[in-house]
């Protein structure tokens, strides 16, 4: 109200009711708010703590998966690393390329994430190799052979060199996954910017 108050009057005694209820709002959308506020931080700690719960085997799934997925995004339009196909026919989920490592995940654990080590490969070579020895070997000659001429013999004969093998943590693994994901992300919008 806009009347005039009286010395030493707060307010009037005929707005008492309508104060009194504006206040009560007030209170309640402060009390909502400071709820929210405590909800989102449970929210937050219960993330937390299934984050810290779920094995490592998951997270090192999904940075295998970013990484994987760069991969192929980077040589797109090159051939498989071990038989020169451009074209290889679709072989069921994921398409037909995979990401294949010239030293394996498993014997090689540690370079697992090194660039120079996976290049875009058909799933005939990548998958079907290691149910033939005889064309694995081929395969893995091949993909040697090809390795050399993209990288250059003294990146390969680096890729060669023994490192130590590297423990992933929880934290390593999720900004590996993190930083190709934005990778992915630069690359497919670099090749739309260059398409238009």
């Amino acid at each position: 109200c806009k009347g005039k108050l009286d010395p030493g009057q707060r307010i009037h005694p005929e707005c008492i009711d309508g104060y009194a209820e504006a206040q009560a709002a007030k209170a309640e959308r402060a009390e909502a708010k400071k709820a929210r506020a405590a909800a989102k931080v449970e929210r937050a700690e219960t993330k937390k703590r299934l984050r810290e719960l779920r094995p490592i085997r998951e997270f090192l799934a999904d940075a295998q998966a970013a990484f994987n997925a760069w991969v192929r995004a980077r040589d797109e339009g090159l051939p498989c690393i071990s038989c020169g196909e451009l074209h290889p026919p679709e072989l069921g989920p994921g398409g037909a390329w995979d990401a294949g490592h010239f030293l394996s995940r498993g014997a090689h654990p540690e370079k697992r994430f090194m660039a120079d080590n996976v290049h875009r490969q058909c799933k005939v070579c990548n998958g079907g190799s290691a149910k033939n020895p005889a064309k694995a070997l081929t395969v893995s000659q091949r993909y040697a052979i090809e390795l050399q001429h993209r990288i250059g013999p003294e990146r390969y004969a680096k890729l060669l060199e023994p490192i130590p093998v590297t423990k992933w943590t929880r934290e390593q693994l999720t900004e590996i996954a993190a930083t190709y994901r934005a990778k992915l992300k630069a690359l497919k919008s670099n090749s739309k910017q260059g398409q238009a």
